[in-house]
């Protein structure tokens, strides 16, 4: 999984040099480093806290060039059914704009492959845009799937078809329907990474068809929660924090984070949604009720990582590095 432990991400002071209106409802930020040096290094697939207000931190994926170590780039959807994030962005941030972030940070990584399909859907492009640039310069085998409401909606889309011609697809719903997944997805293909980002319902009926392909090929990065089948277990259950020294009971209905305040152990979170990963935590001993949207089956399984924001246990007691 990505960054977890504590200095391996940074709070940096930055300042909103650039912005640019993409779509009626997309604004890209360009952010630079208040005072001198270099940014950290970040790879495709990574994301920043943008500290917007004391109590509004929200997370954005990095779409510009990973070799810029001068500038990040950001590029955030006006989402009028949202929690405040994106609203603060389009409306109160603005060129010559302070802002605090934290990062970078990665839960999406990009692995080594000869062959890719990337799918997106709408902001869902975000992460892309370096992956496909990082596979070409690979000389991989790269093929990209958009979609979006409507040709104007759809961020980047003319950037990309310029630049990298019929290796993008571009589907308009207005015009073209939807993805035709049905057609990408249903053959099983052995030496195929397939990365997907978008909306809750692409992201479900993408793991749906690939539930047939090889073990690691699907690999997804989601905006928010997904649907979990199984409420989680109730009871209550102890939590060791290694680091810290202490113990705490963590009852029915409260969170291991809340438990461990009460504690004082303060675990940072952001989206206390089990999907930005700042609190992922180290088990050294138990078994995490993993209810996170992050990690993959397989990685669930292994059991070495958690998000204390939304994950419990299955034994009786837990010891995570904290």
């Amino acid at each position: 999984m990505g960054t977890s432990e504590s200095g391996s991400v940074q709070d940096i002071e930055m300042q909103v040099v650039e912005r640019e209106a993409l779509t009626d409802d997309v604004v890209r930020l360009t952010l630079r480093v208040a005072g001198t040096g270099s940014l950290p290094e970040w790879e495709p697939g990574a994301h920043l806290d943008l500290h917007l207000d004391a109590d509004l931190v929200r997370q954005y994926s990095l779409c510009g060039d990973p070799a810029d170590r001068e500038a990040y780039q950001v590029a955030v959807l006006r989402e009028p059914s949202g929690r405040g994030g994106s609203a603060h962005v389009h409306d109160v941030l603005e060129v010559g704009s302070a802002i605090r972030v934290r990062g970078p940070r990665n839960n999406f990584d990009l692995l080594g492959a000869q062959r890719y399909l990337f799918l997106a859907g709408g902001i869902g492009i975000t992460p892309v845009l370096p992956m496909v640039a990082a596979a070409e310069k690979a000389g991989a085998d790269w093929r990209l799937v958009y979609g979006g409401r409507s040709r104007a909606s759809m961020a980047f889309v003319d950037e990309l078809v310029e630049r990298y011609g019929d290796r993008v697809t571009a589907v308009p719903q207005d015009e073209d329907g939807l993805l035709d997944l049905d057609a990408l997805l249903s053959e099983p293909q052995d030496d195929v990474l397939v990365y997907c980002c978008g909306p809750e319902p692409l992201l479900a009926a993408v793991e749906q068809r690939c539930a047939g392909w090889p073990k690691g090929a699907l690999h997804l990065e989601r905006f928010a929660p997904k649907e979990l089948a199984e409420p989680a277990a109730g009871g209550s259950f102890e939590v060791e924090f290694a680091r810290s020294g202490v113990t705490v009971t963590v009852p029915a209905g409260v969170s291991i984070v809340d438990a461990a305040a009460e504690a004082g152990v303060d675990i940072e979170t952001s989206c206390r949604e089990g999907t930005c990963g700042t609190c992922e935590s180290e088990v050294r001993a138990g078994v995490p009720e993993h209810r996170d949207s992050l990690l993959t089956p397989d990685e669930q399984e292994a059991n070495d990582v958690m998000f204390p924001c939304v994950s419990r246990a299955l034994s009786e007691k837990l010891v995570i590095e904290r």
